[in-house]
């Protein structure tokens, strides 16, 4: 398969302090990274591409540890991922689709085997084009405190034969969430989802 041609990395770190609401003592913090690369598959179709996951499991890894890193370096204090790709014009939204394992497992080992799937979000859009990628708790998606989604998006990607693919991570719940539901003290840990 083909070499990742890297054009840029992107990432970016918010602390929210309130909502409109109290003032946390401790912001939620939340960070993106956002890998342009060089999309092999561009311009024209190939039946086979699932063998490119493998050469994105480096990226991938790569851009966890990253993540830990804006967020303090301290893999434990991480309690919400996500991920997702805006896949270039002359791409297909398949080629987003080769995201799911090297991101999504990235980040699960990265963090110490998160039990949760990791929610993902993929389109084709245009340079500029900008993506909402959902977030859920690591260890159980039905943490309704968690529910929640980044925006993210770079001015001049992904140009027509590239691919940006994105990874997400939160050190919490939504800053004043109040809407019950399974609180994440009450994780039981067997599937994924409570």
């Amino acid at each position: 398969m083909p070499d990742i041609e890297i054009r840029k990395i992107v990432t970016a770190v918010e602390e929210i302090y309130h909502e409109g609401g109290p003032v946390a003592d401790t912001p939620l913090r939340r960070a993106t990274i956002m890998a342009v690369i060089r999309n092999p598959f561009a311009n024209h179709y190939t039946a086979e591409i699932a063998p490119f996951m493998e050469d994105l499991k480096p990226l991938g890894l790569d851009m966890a540890h990253r993540l830990v890193d804006l967020l303090g370096g301290d893999p434990s204090r991480v309690e919400g991922y996500g991920k997702g790709a805006i896949i270039g014009a002359g791409g297909e939204l398949e080629h987003g689709a080769l995201w799911h394992a090297p991101g999504g497992y990235a980040m699960r080992e990265v963090l110490g085997g998160a039990k949760a799937i990791v929610p993902s979000t993929k389109k084709v859009g245009g340079v500029g084009a900008r993506l909402d990628v959902p977030v859920t708790h690591i260890n159980a998606s039905y943490v309704r405190s968690h529910f929640d989604s980044i925006e993210v998006g770079i001015n001049d990607a992904p140009k027509a034969d590239e691919l940006a693919y994105v990874l997400v991570m939160t050190t919490g719940p939504r800053i004043h969430n109040r809407a019950g539901g399974l609180a994440a003290e009450e994780i039981k840990g067997e599937d994924g989802l409570r």
